[in-house]
């Protein structure tokens, strides 16, 4: 779907919208992110802010003055650098004791059922995901390392997401793709 449209819906309050720009950014975004803090957990926390803000901010974003990317990734890049200000980095901030930090009555989520759902995705299809959510291509690079047209290219994750939204829904595809981007770095 094309950018003007999401964004004039995002701008409504249309939180599908929202949903297929962050489908289509996120994984970029998270890219940018992830390489500035150098710290997952922070990563996801901030990609979340970053399109938090994006939600609040529509309004002042202005297609006469650049494509929706650049100003996503501008308050991507600021709100990393804001964070990373805030934190002293030179205070250690995590528990690094040998003893785990779950108690035995905690349960991990089962993503089982979902990741084999992937697999059962079209190899272009699970190729696609991966160049955007795992490997933080944009659009642009990864239509050129799969050596298809860019329309091609988006047509594949529109369908793999699709796909994967009939089954489990907006909420948690989002969730899990958060939880894959963190765990795969």
């Amino acid at each position: 779907m094309d950018d003007a449209l999401l964004i004039k819906r995002v701008h409504d309050q249309d939180q599908k919208a929202l949903y297929q720009l962050y489908d289509k950014y996120s994984g970029a975004l998270f890219g940018v992110i992830l390489r500035m803090c150098r710290n997952e957990s922070l990563a996801e926390d901030l990609l979340q802010e970053t399109f938090i803000k994006i939600w609040r901010n529509i309004g002042s974003y202005d297609e006469t003055r650049g494509k929706f990317y650049t100003w996503a990734y501008r308050i991507a890049k600021n709100t990393t650098l804001n964070a990373l200000r805030k934190n002293d980095l030179l205070i250690q901030t995590e528990d690094l004791s040998v003893y785990g930090t779950t108690s035995p009555t905690e349960t991990t989520p089962d993503y089982t059922e979902l990741n084999g759902a992937l697999k059962k995705l079209e190899p272009h299809h699970q190729e696609a995901l991966s160049l955007i959510y795992f490997k933080g291509y944009t659009h642009r690079e990864a239509h050129t390392v799969m050596g298809v047209p860019l329309g091609t290219f988006k047509s594949y994750i529109s369908q793999a997401l699709k796909s994967l939204r009939k089954t489990y829904g907006n909420e948690l595809m989002m969730f899990w793709l958060l939880t894959e981007l963190i765990s795969n770095g």
